[in-house]
């Protein structure tokens, strides 16, 4: 495994473990300390989580001070979504806003991921109706063509018919 400084938050390096597959994981400790946050509560919270409880790893990381520790780690991509359930009030007052915002960045991060999804939807099946009314109205056209060709052809027909079987007439 290689160990990797891939981040700061608040002035401290957050290193990254990387497997030999090439995973990356995140050790939760140092985030916690950064963000003054009880890294014990964390870590409880972290394994009763459902889903972070089932992929959360204890791996041997190169602490700061350059000892090698067990860590409690996390998938580099389950990262962002764990700081997305710290609660900002037991957060230092100091730190409080900076999580705040994260947590807003990752609501509008949502609501656009959804609703730009949704949109994208409404705007190709609007397209979707135009084409389709532009169809049903060449449709039309070409049936009101085809009426009035038809048309056309009797009346060629009425009137080849005439010329080529004329009527004695007694008076010309």
């Amino acid at each position: 495994m290689n160990n990797q400084v891939i981040t700061t938050v608040n002035g401290t390096e957050i290193g990254a473990v990387i497997g030999e597959d090439g995973s990356i994981f995140v050790p939760v400790k140092p985030i916690c300390q950064a963000l003054t946050v009880d890294f014990s509560a964390q870590a409880q919270h972290i394994k009763r989580h459902y889903i972070l409880g089932s992929i959360v790893v204890t791996l041997t990381t190169v602490a700061a001070d350059e000892k090698e520790r067990e860590m409690l780690c996390l998938p580099l991509e389950y990262i962002y979504g764990w700081l997305f359930t710290i609660d900002a009030g037991r957060v230092a007052e100091s730190r409080r806003e900076s999580v705040a915002n994260y947590q807003i960045e990752c609501y509008k991060a949502l609501y656009e991921h959804f609703t730009g999804s949704m949109q994208r939807t409404i705007e190709t099946n609007n397209a979707e109706i135009e084409l389709l009314q532009q169809i049903n109205s060449a449709i039309s056209d070409e049936k009101e063509a085809k009426g009035r060709r038809k048309k056309a052809e009797e009346a060629l027909g009425k009137l080849r018919a005439e010329r080529l079987n004329p009527q004695p007439t007694l008076f010309s």
